[in-house]
């Protein structure tokens, strides 16, 4: 028997240092994309909305408060802004990719003292922004923003 046949074959030198000098930057290549830091997520659409209904809501709430004979009028409009923003709320939570892509909501700065003209101007802004928002959004998303953008018109011909 010949030994030969079982001896490991070899692999030329200046193989083995091609290979290592190539490797390092073969790697940089493939690796590059799970190196670099992720992009953040753009922020969901419907979060301006989510803002503005809270901003809504303090906004009334500082008009019965300057006005408590608004209180029979302004309650439901303060109870509907708050149901808003947390449907909102509810719904960006529901499409983040992750926990951390959803933005916590923002608390709205204090209002200055409000009387009804300011929360139908605000009411009205309100419903223009949600129709332009139901406009653009996919069509799972629509049946909430214009149902808001609805509550909104309505409200704000009421408070005429």
């Amino acid at each position: 028997m010949s030994s030969a046949g079982t001896e490991p074959r070899r692999l030329p030198r200046r193989r083995v240092l091609a290979a290592l000098a190539v490797a390092p930057a073969a790697m940089g290549l493939l690796g590059g994309c799970s190196i670099a830091p992720a992009a953040p997520p753009e922020p969901d659409s419907l979060t301006p909305l989510a803002d503005a209904a809270r901003a809504d809501a303090a906004l009334v709430a500082a008009a019965v408060a300057a006005d408590p004979a608004l209180a029979p009028r302004l309650d439901p409009l303060r109870d509907a802004r708050t149901q808003h923003a947390d449907a909102l709320d509810a719904e960006i939570a529901r499409l983040a990719a992750t926990p951390s892509a959803s933005a916590a909501p923002t608390t709205p700065p204090a209002p200055a003292p409000a009387g009804l003209a300011d929360v139908r101007a605000a009411v009205q802004g309100a419903a223009a922004a949600a129709t332009a928002a139901a406009l653009e959004l996919p069509a799972d998303r629509v049946g909430l923003v214009a149902s808001i953008s609805a509550c909104c018109a309505a409200y704000a011909a009421v408070l005429t």
